[in-house]
């Protein structure tokens, strides 16, 4: 997974962005339009704002693409109370909490608290997505077959592993609760393996169609 890394800064806070982790959701622009403003150049400009305020708002970036550090205050990003995923209609898996993946042999791709996984296939910067979904006119409801996630009364302050198969899914391991609109919630700790190929039948979970298609990633 590459990365391009640009930082913006004052004497309060340092904005880091992953321009290839950046799929313009915009939330940033929403929060903050006198801070992030595509524009203006630069496009991120801290000193608009308090840096609380940019700290708060970068929180809600939901690819994990903005980041900050504080220089007169203790405060740190800290991951949600429970592991979520969240399911996008034509779109990636947005995932929220304590985020490690790994490749297929176990080395630590990213550590993070936010992460958008492409579900799509066509991402030219997996595991992440770079909104190939879009160019590629992509389809996929929100909805999930529950049986597939026995339930658990609450979920565990544990480490979501997100475990990438050469050429094939993605495994969970570790308790996570998804959502969407369709599915509504489901809080579980099974190891389901989710599709990364674009092409299972059983979306967002995988059916063994990478095979078939010839998936690389």
């Amino acid at each position: 997974m590459e990365k391009k890394i640009l930082s913006y800064e004052n004497e309060e806070i340092k904005v880091t962005y992953d321009l290839k982790r950046c799929i313009h959701a915009a939330e940033c622009v929403k929060g903050l339009p006198n801070v992030f403003d595509p524009d203006k150049n630069p496009w991120i400009q801290p000193e608009n704002d308090s840096a609380e305020n940019i700290a708060e708002t970068i929180e809600k970036c939901p690819t994990g693409a903005l980041h900050y550090s504080l220089k007169k205050s203790d405060r740190t990003e800290k991951p949600s109370s429970k592991n979520r995923i969240k399911l996008t209609a034509n779109g990636p898996v947005y995932f929220y909490g304590d985020l490690e993946v790994q490749d297929h042999e176990g080395n630590t791709v990213l550590a993070d608290t936010r992460f958008a996984l492409c579900r799509c296939g066509a991402s030219g910067n997996k595991p992440a997505c770079d909104n190939s979904h879009e160019k590629i006119d992509w389809k996929a409801d929100t909805n999930a077959n529950k049986e597939k996630m026995p339930p658990i009364e609450k979920e565990k302050h544990d480490k979501l592993l997100i475990k990438l198969m050469k050429n094939g899914p993605a495994i969970l391991e570790g308790s996570y609760t998804m959502e969407s609109e369709e599915l509504g919630e489901r809080t579980s700790d099974k190891g389901v393996a989710l599709c990364r190929c674009g092409g299972s039948s059983t979306k967002p979970f995988c059916d063994g169609t990478h095979k078939e298609i010839g998936f690389e990633g």
